[in-house]
């Protein structure tokens, strides 16, 4: 059975449907449908010269090219699909749902595929259904606090104690300074496109714990309507003291490469002031951790407390923490969310 249907038909089967990407890798690289699985019908190169023949030639030339450069593979696509897809069933897509995903899904199901799904629209239609997705309203609470307060630990002990949560830092690859990065990050592309992988399987109604951010985490950017969508929400803040986030910058960073290190404190230089930066690099040089992380901590707690002043005041709600401890922190979260809800419930009853 061969048949077309949309992207949120898929979604529906996603979890038994394997789906594979027939654009070439080049297209795959800079952003896919999370979990599916490339099989390109054209390689980079062949695909430049289908377009360039369709350009200057014709779209029956640029056809007859196609074929010809398909050809050889046709055992290898049917070899290839069979492994992601043993049972039978199996989903394509190419960019826009057109003759690519078409033929490729065609020739599976002459060829043994009981089921043979195409996405209507293709790989386009489903970055329409992500981004879009964005402006859903959701019940989200922001876990603010300043740099080296452990929000991320914090956001991974809250997913254990079964709340919903989502890792935007971690989707990035990125810790969201000047100091987070952790090697390789996703393309703005597919940044967006795994970040909508996770949220489509949120509750909505319930709450959704999303560490604060600027719009900006290393090279990606946070898509603009859920942004937004966090700037308008409330914002549970961490207050914990300087000298306990250091100690924890510390257990954090001092296995870190050196030259990362000073690197990242050059990076905010001009912020800091040319003296702090020298107290710091020498600080750093002479393994005394602490104390960079302190001179550094002056800086953004600065930058932090600047973006937060933006919000509205009564949207933010401080919780005094003396210690860091991701367990007991996020027990003392939910519980101070719990009131800080409570309380607007009754003040909106009034």
């Amino acid at each position: 059975m061969l048949k077309e249907i949309t992207f949120s038909e898929y979604l529906v089967l996603s979890n038994e449907v394997p789906l594979i990407d027939v654009r070439s890798p080049g297209e795959f690289l800079k952003g896919h449908i999370p979990f599916a699985t490339n099989i390109p019908l054209f390689t980079n190169d062949e695909r430049a010269k289908v377009g360039t023949v369709y350009k200057q030639q014709s779209k029956e030339k640029a056809i007859e090219l196609g074929y010809t450069l398909v050809n050889p593979k046709l055992d290898q696509f049917i070899t290839e699909s069979e492994s992601v897809a043993p049972a039978g069933k199996i989903a394509v897509h190419c960019w826009r749902g057109g003759m690519r995903s078409k033929s490729f899904a065609g020739h599976l199901s002459e060829n043994g595929f009981e089921t043979v799904y195409v996405i209507k629209g293709g790989y386009k239609a489903f970055r329409n259904h992500a981004l879009e997705s964005f402006k859903n309203e959701a019940n989200i609470c922001i876990l603010g606090g300043y740099t080296g307060s452990a929000k991320t630990y914090i956001l991974k002990e809250l997913e254990q104690m079964g709340e919903q949560i989502i890792d935007l830092e971690g989707l990035a690859n990125h810790k969201g300074s000047a100091f987070g990065n952790c090697g390789n990050q996703p393309t703005i592309e597919q940044f967006e496109n795994d970040l909508f992988w996770k949220w489509k399987d949120l509750d909505y109604t319930k709450t959704i714990w999303v560490e604060d951010e600027s719009h900006r985490i290393g090279s990606v950017n946070i898509p603009m309507n859920f942004f937004e969508n966090m700037r308008n929400q409330l914002v549970l803040f961490l207050d914990i003291p300087r000298e306990e986030r250091a100690r924890h910058l510390v257990n954090d960073y001092a296995q870190a490469d050196k030259e990362m290190l000073a690197d990242s404190v050059n990076r905010i230089s001009k912020r800091l002031g040319g003296l702090d930066t020298q107290k710091a690099l020498a600080h750093l040089a002479a393994n005394e951790f602490y104390e960079t992380a302190m001179i550094t901590l002056i800086y953004y707690d600065k930058y932090y407390l600047r973006g937060l002043q933006n919000r509205k005041h009564d949207d933010i709600f401080p919780l005094k923490i003396q210690k860091i401890d991701f367990k007991q922190n996020a027990k003392k979260i939910i519980k101070h969310h719990a009131t800080i809800v409570k309380t607007k419930h009754k003040t909106h009853s009034v």
